[in-house]
């Protein structure tokens, strides 16, 4: 690790963040928290119905996507939100400018960590979770589970980007750790539950101007949205019979709505990066 840290400034400030999480244990209590989530789900997400048995694997990732959609964003939010209010308040930000390393790099080099750490989190967790359904469920086919679980990591892991980079731009933005907190509250409260309760609204009422194009497009406008949709569409979501399920008749292929997280993140880069070059110290 000393001879990469010698020649790469960024992988320094990632080691740093990846340090820091490890320090604090909160790699170890938000792998505690999917984990749980996951295996709660997975064997015990039944219960309700007054038997216990394993899911259908479509079943399955419905149920897990809902409830990762609110829990993802919000640890991403934990991560993310004091990367540089925090750093200002403390003075360490103006200590890490004053060394020969651009605000590009400090920027991709917090993403880098942060990225790691979301994935270190979100692969022992729905990981371990897809070797213990195996294990105990005979039914299961384990090309169709390592599918569809890899394809929930990677899209669980791009939400998490998403929602960091929106933190990065909220605590570039703000001048105290509690405003940053509470200026992302709001955007995880806007994104994953009023936005998602009104596209449902709109879905259900069947009102006339909602053809397929207008739900693509209201989809692809929200980032939480394409990652059910992407979860949905991975496994046969009309046979789930929920609601939610109605998010998975978009038109678009996996390629399409991969691109489009991608876009979201690149977006994000980009306004992070020129939000934290203006900001004056």
């Amino acid at each position: 690790m000393n001879s990469i840290s010698l020649t790469s400034p960024i992988l320094v400030i990632a080691y740093k963040e990846l340090r820091d999480s490890l320090r604090n244990r909160w790699i170890l209590f938000m792998g505690s928290i999917f984990m749980l989530l996951s295996l709660s789900v997975t064997f015990a997400g039944s219960a309700v119905t007054g038997e216990l048995a394993l899911p259908p694997l479509a079943n399955l990732m419905s149920s897990l996507s809902t409830t990762s959609v609110f829990i993802i964003p919000l640890a991403a939010i934990l991560l993310s939100y004091d990367s540089f209010v925090g750093e200002q308040e403390a003075g360490t930000l103006l200590l890490l400018l004053s060394y020969p390393i651009s605000r590009s790099q400090i920027l991709i080099g917090k993403l880098l960590g942060h990225s790691v750490v979301m994935l270190i989190t979100t692969s022992c967790a729905f990981g371990s979770t897809a070797v213990l359904l195996l294990v105990f469920g005979s039914q299961y086919s384990v090309v169709e589970v390592v599918s569809v679980f890899g394809q929930f990591i990677i899209s669980s892991n791009l939400l998490a980007l998403i929602f960091i980079l929106l933190g990065y731009i909220v605590s570039l933005r703000a001048t105290e750790k509690a405003k940053a907190v509470a200026g992302l509250l709001f955007v995880w409260f806007i994104l994953v539950l009023i936005y998602d309760l009104l596209l449902l609204t709109v879905l259900v009422s069947d009102v006339v101007f909602m053809d397929k194009q207008v739900l693509n497009i209201l989809i692809a406008l929200n980032p939480t949205d394409l990652y059910r949709a992407i979860n949905l569409v991975s496994v046969d979501a009309d046979s789930t019979g929920t609601a939610f399920a109605m998010i998975g008749e978009i038109d678009w292929g996996m390629s399409v709505m991969y691109s489009l997280m991608l876009v979201w993140i690149c977006a994000l880069v980009v306004i992070s990066q020129r939000i934290f070059s203006r900001k004056p110290l």
